[in-house]
């Protein structure tokens, strides 16, 4: 009966240990494709930025926003991926991404196009500039409603995918 206490107590401190550190996410909308999907099953590290000052530039970050819940209560949370950190000067232009005048090689994006205009937007202090992979739709820095992020509203950042299976692996 001891042992088995002493198991008990054991696992619900690696349990207390890991819920502290990361964070199950369910992706919602289709706004980080093709990186990410909807309904693909992710681990946030929500100490990822405890050590280090500042999210980096590819990030893929989960976030409080300002928006409302659809589902009633709270605001939403929403996931996207950093390309502007404080200080940055950002311009979008004939569908490129300019960052400090350095057009940005965006591999990652959907169709390999921004839509929008931007001209030489200065990130404010301690907060970040984020975009969805699938720029088209995705609702990111570039909408007032989303705007720029204050870190202290990033959540952590993902760095595994669990589900789908066959996608299993770090981000």
């Amino acid at each position: 009966m001891k042992e088995f206490i002493k198991d008990v107590i054991i696992a619900l401190v690696i349990i207390l240990a890991i819920t502290l550190v990361i964070k199950p996410t369910i992706v919602k909308e289709s706004s980080m494709e093709p990186t990410l999907y909807e309904n693909n099953y992710l681990f946030v590290n929500k100490l990822a930025y405890v050590n280090k000052d500042h999210p980096e530039y590819g990030d893929i970050v989960v976030f409080k926003s300002d928006i409302d819940n659809d589902e009633g209560g709270g605001k939403k949370m929403l996931i996207k991926r950093v390309i502007g950190v404080e200080n940055d000067v950002l311009t979008i232009s004939d569908g490129i991404v300019y960052r400090n005048g350095v057009a940005l090689e965006e591999p990652y994006t959907l169709e390999g196009f921004t839509s929008g205009e931007i001209t030489d937007y200065t990130v404010p202090k301690d907060e970040v500039f984020v975009m969805g992979d699938n720029r088209s739709i995705s609702l990111d820095s570039r909408d007032g409603a989303v705007g720029t992020v204050r870190e202290e509203d990033v959540l952590g950042k993902a760095f595994i995918r669990l589900y789908p299976f066959n996608t299993f692996g770090l981000l």
